[in-house]
């Protein structure tokens, strides 16, 4: 079975940590969620968020991924605290992946992973910065080598498939997108005449 580790940072966007937790698990990726510290998560827009498990008896293991839900604050507690830096460029050495969202790509490109590569992030927080060979574009998943990186809440959930492609194949991706009911094309019935 698949295992992600997937840390909860103070501040963290909850439409991403959510949204990537529940689409991993329907697809029976072992995620593995945690804190920063033993406090329970207050999300970006307040919403409380209870981790699995501590981050130091969560890098006692090994995952196939680390995926970083993006959001502020949270993207700063996570660019700051050594423990993470040191787990993804681990990961990256033992030729696994690490994955980011929203402003969390910033956290490896602190860890000095993105050289090189084409990544992608929350606008703001990669575009305008000078890093040797990285190449930002505006895609909502971009993939290159171990590193994958997405946009925003809007691309979560497509990020959060990408993901269970590239873990548990693109057959168990089909199977998650269709129970989700996820039309194709965008069909919305608006009703613009109201009786009174």
């Amino acid at each position: 079975m698949a295992s992600v580790l997937i840390p909860l940072a103070q501040g963290c966007e909850e439409l991403e940590a959510v949204t990537l937790i529940d689409l991993l698990r329907r697809a029976g990726v072992n995620v593995v969620t945690t804190g920063l510290d033993e406090q329970t998560i207050t999300a970006s827009r307040g919403v409380r968020l209870i981790a699995d498990t501590t981050l130091d008896e969560a890098l006692k293991q090994d995952y196939d991924m680390i995926i970083l839900p993006g959001g502020m604050p949270g993207a700063d507690h996570l660019e700051q605290d050594p423990r993470i830096r040191a787990a993804l460029i681990k990961q990256v050495e033992q030729d696994k992946y690490v994955a980011a969202i929203c402003a969390a790509p910033k956290v490896l490109a602190a860890a000095g992973l993105l050289q090189g590569l084409h990544v992608t992030s929350y606008p703001g927080f990669l575009d305008k910065v000078e890093i040797d060979g990285m190449h930002y574009l505006n895609d909502m998943v971009v993939h290159d080598g171990n590193v994958i990186t997405s946009r925003g809440p809007g691309t979560a959930m497509d990020f959060s498939l990408y993901l269970i492609d590239i873990l548990m194949g693109e057959p168990k991706r089909d199977e998650v997108e269709e129970g989700l009911v996820r039309p194709s094309h965008h069909m919305i019935y608006e009703d613009e005449e109201y009786d009174e």
